[in-house]
């Protein structure tokens, strides 16, 4: 940060809030970083986010503010939170303000930063191809395949395996595209981070990855500028070394509460269902930012909370206007193990059209929907009159779905130490040609769980042949 330094003293304190006095015409800009110098260890750094008069500005602070009292020094920095950026990020762990929370060595004094508020790239900057952004996770590359450069995000209630999704997904991009991966841990739980960091060194995937975490026991100020700050580092890859990134957020949710916390300790007036009134606009900031230039992408994976499983909460449909697309998780999917939980009528993709992905991609997806489709409609009926009472092509259509279903589950590499299944990654051509297969009737006669936790069609039609013969 720039040392060009304004003085100033607290004048009062309200929790992560404080309220700063400066002299006449020395205020702070809006966004700007304030170093609060008290004697309780190293500076605290705060946030402008109100010029309350002529002198006084009201801050947030990004660290924990017991002992702070009144009267305590100030110096306004002249520029916003700069973000540390460049390859000696890769591999680390970073909190909001961009210091060191791994236990590792410091970052080297004169690295690159970047301010974490930003504009958008301007429109003739940003790249207009649609390229498809392979994942390798069937139901995914299937039903709502990912755009490079494009925002996704998984949408599910508690316990249905957003994390996991995105861990694999971590795993998976990093060595299928060999590109840089940003993670955003925004409200997680320390023991998650812990979790994170473990698994990606263990695969060996942390030296292309930097991890920006802002954890649920700390001030608002830092989970409401983690985001931000994972941002700008993803940023920098994107414009200065030209890298292809993926940028994980774990979860956006967390960050539109963080928010709602910041602007109630403000005393803004709460807007609809109690949420800060400037929801649309804090989640812009974030999102808008998200997009590929000339040569290089920022493809953005988030997970999002969706509270009560109410998708019409209105912080969790604005976050769905700015994706491209869109992956639901079903808690009933899940009850039944179904793993991942996504659900096929649900998801959605922009990038799911036959002039992008192919005559073959689309019909065959729009395939399989319509046939789960037309077992959901039937699964009324079975349960009281039972299948028998169905027609031959109703009972035909129903295990056809129920092997779909089966199919388009799949083990992955990070839940291998809890289920002992070796994970599998799987081509969309496998994917493409194994779903039509069952929807030609190829897998009619065969057992259900032969289809269920397998990789392509091949690994099924092993384990069928197997389970004919009276092996495991």
């Amino acid at each position: 940060m720039t040392e060009a330094a304004t003085p100033g003293r607290i004048v009062a304190v309200h929790g992560s809030v404080v309220d700063a006095a400066f002299a006449d015409g020395g205020l702070p800009a809006i966004n700007d970083a304030v170093a609060i110098e008290w004697d309780l260890g190293p500076p605290l750094i705060a946030e402008v986010e109100q010029h309350l008069d002529a002198q006084r500005v009201r801050l947030v602070v990004l660290q924990g503010t017991g002992g702070l009292r009144r009267g305590t020094p100030v110096r306004a920095l002249g520029a916003p939170i700069r973000a540390p950026v460049g390859d000696a990020v890769l591999g680390r762990l970073l909190n909001a303000i961009g210091e060191p929370s791994d236990r590792g060595a410091r970052l080297p004094a004169d690295i690159a930063r970047r301010p974490i508020h930003a504009p958008a790239p301007a429109l003739a900057r940003q790249g207009a191809a649609r390229e498809i952004f392979h994942t390798g996770i069937k139901v995914v590359d299937l039903l709502s395949p990912l755009v490079k450069g494009g925002k996704a995000a998984m949408f599910g209630g508690a316990g249905v395996g957003k994390t996991v999704l995105i861990m694999e997904l971590i795993r998976t991009t990093v060595e299928r595209h060999s590109g840089i991966s940003v993670f955003a841990g925004i409200g997680e739980r320390s023991r998650e981070g812990h979790e994170l960091l473990l698994e990606l060194r263990e695969s060996g995937v942390l030296a292309r990855t930097a991890l920006v975490f802002g954890q649920m026991n700390e001030p608002p100020g830092a989970r409401w500028r983690a985001g931000l700050t994972a941002l700008a580092i993803a940023e920098h890859f994107r414009d200065s070394a030209r890298e292809n990134v993926l940028l994980l957020i774990d979860n956006v949710y967390r960050h539109v509460q963080a928010g709602a916390e910041v602007s109630g300790l403000l005393g803004r007036l709460p807007s609809r269902v109690g949420y800060q009134p400037t929801l649309a606009s804090e989640i812009a900031e974030l999102e808008e930012r998200i997009t590929s230039v000339a040569d290089a992408a920022i493809t953005s994976i988030q997970a999002v909370y969706v509270p009560a499983d109410d998708f019409t909460d209105p912080a969790v449909a604005e976050i769905f206007s700015h994706l491209d697309s869109s992956i639901v998780l079903s808690r009933e999917m899940a009850s039944e193990g179904m793993y991942p939980a996504v659900d096929p009528l649900a998801s959605s993709s922009s990038l799911l059209d036959p002039r992008l992905v192919g005559p073959q991609h689309f019909q065959t997806a729009e395939d399989v929907r319509r046939t789960i489709a037309h077992y959901r409609e039937l699964q009324e009926v079975i349960a009281l009159l039972g299948i028998e009472e169905l027609s031959e092509t109703d009972r035909t259509a129903v295990k056809r779905a129920r092997l779909l279903m089966r199919f388009l589950t799949q083990p992955f590499m990070v839940t291998v130490p809890f289920t002992g299944k070796p994970g599998r990654t799987v081509e969309l051509e496998s994917t493409l040609a194994g779903c039509r297969a069952i929807l030609d009737g190829a897998a009619d006669g065969w057992a259900e769980s032969s289809l269920y936790m397998v990789g392509d069609l091949d690994e099924a039609r092993q384990r069928e042949a197997r389970s004919k013969a009276g092996g495991p």
